[in-house]
């Protein structure tokens, strides 16, 4: 029996992505429509809905649309990706998922220390930031990123 081919408004509806961005993904290469019906609109395989979660997870954990475009590349052709295809693909993403959590983290612990304060200003800084020694690093939170000063007044190397 013949796959069903959804329109461009019903993986829209299922898949949450807006007709627009599927247009856009399709145009940059991470998904293709399988035909189109006489009066030019997009018919979509289902398949096409599992790449969009895909993308939109993609997405959520930091990567570019490059970076998914290189990583959908590596799914077999002439074949619907299988789940094993799916947990080789993701399996590699596991380190930038911990760094983003790590990262989340230090973001909800300095939050209401730092916000705004550029730890500059407030009594807690002083401590931690004595003598602005942050300032000499560079613009921004230093304090909330992965590359925190020492007590030396430098940034760990890595």
């Amino acid at each position: 029996m013949k796959d069903v081919l959804l329109t461009i408004g019903e993986v829209a509806k299922r898949s949450g992505v807006a007709a627009s961005a599927l247009r856009y993904y399709e145009e940059c290469g991470l998904i293709a429509s399988e035909g189109r019906t006489g009066s030019g609109h997009r018919r979509y395989a289902r398949s096409v809905l599992r790449r969009l979660a895909f993308i939109v997870f993609a997405q959520r954990i930091g990567l570019s649309l490059e970076q998914i475009g290189t990583e959908l590349a590596k799914l077999p052709d002439g074949r619907i990706p299988k789940a094993r295809d799916w947990a080789r693909l993701s399996r590699p993403w596991t380190d930038q998922i911990d760094r983003r959590i790590a990262e989340l983290q230090r973001l909800r612990e300095g939050l209401t220390r730092c916000i705004g304060c550029g730890c500059l200003s407030l009594e807690h800084c002083a401590m931690v930031n004595r003598g602005d020694r942050a300032a000499t690093l560079g613009p921004g939170p230093l304090y909330w990123r992965d590359d925190r000063p020492t007590g030396k007044g430098r940034a760990p190397t890595r």
